[in-house]
């Protein structure tokens, strides 16, 4: 299963490089790591009435077998040990 976390810019204090480095390099070795970037600017697109997601700051993709996995890993998140909050997504699979 694939799972998307939307990475929200809500953080009581910021994360440290080393926060970050430490995280990537747990996510990495886990092998659900599939990537991820910060967001930059935005464009609404579509009915201008909708809101747009500015709380969103970034993005990670993860494959794993068991969302319990993920869930795991994201442990030690560090926008999550900084007092932020993410969403967790499921993607479901098509075809």
């Amino acid at each position: 299963m694939q799972y998307l976390l939307l990475i929200h810019g809500n953080a009581k204090s910021e994360a440290s490089a080393d926060d970050w480095q430490a995280f990537f390099k747990s996510a990495q070795s886990s092998g659900l790591f599939q990537g991820g970037s910060a967001l930059g600017e935005r464009w609404l697109l579509g009915d201008q009435t909708a809101q747009p997601s500015d709380q969103i700051s970034g993005f990670m993709q993860f494959k794993a077998e068991d969302r319990a996995q993920v869930l795991k890993l994201l442990e030690v998140h560090p926008v999550l040990l900084h007092g932020g909050s993410a969403e967790l997504c499921e993607m479901p699979v098509t075809g």
